[in-house]
């Protein structure tokens, strides 16, 4: 299966790109990730990793969408985006996660991955306006990796992401960046309307014929002003993503991503860790991209090291989401992240102004956690790696045998006391 990866990655990519991926990803990841360590070891704090929304516009309307695509276009003005990278790098960041809205609608896009030749850069994106022209110049410049939102089958597309004919747009854009021999992912939310039509070997496999190079499956989290509950997984579905993961990573020449689970198949939260953190296109510095709360913003008069550092919020929520549970604290317990606001006093980061009574309303759902139902990694490389590069970092260790760690299943309502079953 290695062998068979590492022949579709150099036959199906440019060489060029697969060589700055190596680089600037893989031996400076790595060591970006290692400074992480030493700086924890000091008592000190930045995160080696950082997601960028650059802008809050959107062509679709999806279901559980959290950002303000409706709202007046805010996005992150060139010179403040190019700033925010180089102090990053300054601390040893060499990847970053870029999202919007669209990020491809941001009119300078392109001029902020050029800038960061010395960087990778990782897309989300809807696919729709990535035209043979972009493709070409992402080729070119070669250390941005598109990952494609694919949501299920033309009709589930079409539903979930509010428009018509979403899944032959985004079958395009797709297809454009691997005519262009880009190294591109597709990515999924999971969720009870796609489950069944792509966490399937059929659509893997799929994929791998297209030339798709990397994909992931990721939990749909029930947020924003119609975060749409029903669509929400039961704990065993949740084992039964797990399951497909580590078994596609054990027979499939294709990497899958997981950013919830470590080698051992213990699951963790990446901003609860440290690992990331998230900047809006407001500027405001979050715990994660769905929880829009801030104290902090990229324009305070400090350098970044010491505006995301020194923050007293954003170490009260790592500490409180380690506490408690090693899944996702806005799903498990909103009521926690809605105290932890109010003693803060931090600000509504979105443009409707409308997210604290959101929280308040959102109602528990199981997450990652699954104490007891532990599905550790099968291959061999996936495991070394999580354990030199991604899992908790010691941040669950001092709090695991405190009383107020429990099954995180306790806190479902009556009503959401969703079955074991895989189902």
């Amino acid at each position: 299966m290695y062998l068979r990866m590492a022949k579709r990655l150099f036959a199906e990519t440019d060489k060029r790109l697969v060589a700055k991926l190596a680089w600037n990803m893989g031996v400076k990841g790595f060591v970006s990730v290692q400074r992480h360590k030493w700086r924890l070891k000091r008592g000190e704090f930045f995160p080696p990793f950082l997601y960028l929304s650059v802008i809050n516009s959107c062509n679709l309307r999806c279901q559980g969408c959290w950002v303000d695509v409706s709202a007046k276009q805010a996005k992150i003005e060139l010179d403040a985006a190019n700033r925010v990278i180089r102090e990053a790098k300054e601390m040893g960041n060499s990847f970053f996660g870029i999202l919007g809205g669209e990020p491809f609608m941001h009119p300078q896009l392109l001029d902020i991955f050029a800038a960061h030749q010395d960087v990778y850069f990782q897309v989300f994106t809807n696919g729709h306006f990535i035209t043979n022209e972009v493709a070409k110049e992402l080729r070119r410049l070669g250390n941005v990796t598109p990952l494609v939102s694919v949501e299920g089958t033309e009709f589930v597309s079409d539903q979930r992401r509010g428009r018509l004919n979403v899944y032959s747009k985004t079958m395009e854009g797709l297809t454009r960046c691997l005519e262009n021999k880009l190294l591109t992912g597709v990515c999924t939310s999971v969720c009870q309307s796609n489950i069944d039509d792509l966490l399937t070997d059929v659509w893997v496999e799929r994929l791998i014929q297209m030339g798709v190079m990397y994909c992931w499956f990721h939990v749909y989290r029930p947020v924003g002003p119609e975060p749409c509950q029903e669509l929400a997984l039961t704990p065993g579905q949740l084992r039964r993503v797990r399951q497909f993961v580590v078994d596609t990573r054990a027979n499939k020449p294709i990497v899958v991503i997981d950013a919830y689970h470590d080698g051992e198949g213990q699951a963790l939260c990446p901003a609860a860790t440290g690992f990331t953190h998230h900047i809006s296109p407001w500027g405001d510095i979050e715990p994660c991209p769905v929880i829009q709360f801030a104290k902090e913003s990229i324009f305070d008069d400090r350098p970044l090291k010491d505006t995301i550092g020194q923050s007293a919020f954003l170490r009260e929520f790592r500490e409180l989401a380690a506490t408690h549970t090693r899944g996702c604290i806005i799903m498990e317990r909103p009521d926690l992240l809605h105290a932890l606001v109010e003693r803060h006093d931090a600000y509504d980061s979105t443009a409707r102004k409308t997210a604290l009574d959101e929280l308040a309303a959102i109602q528990p759902h199981p997450s990652q956690y699954c104490p007891g139902d532990e599905i550790p990694e099968r291959n061999l490389v996936y495991r070394l790696a999580k354990r030199w590069c991604f899992n908790d970092f010691g941040a669950y260790q001092k709090y695991f045998h405190a009383e107020r760690w429990r099954d995180p299943r306790e806190n479902y309502p009556k009503s959401a006391a969703l079955e074991n079953s895989s189902t």
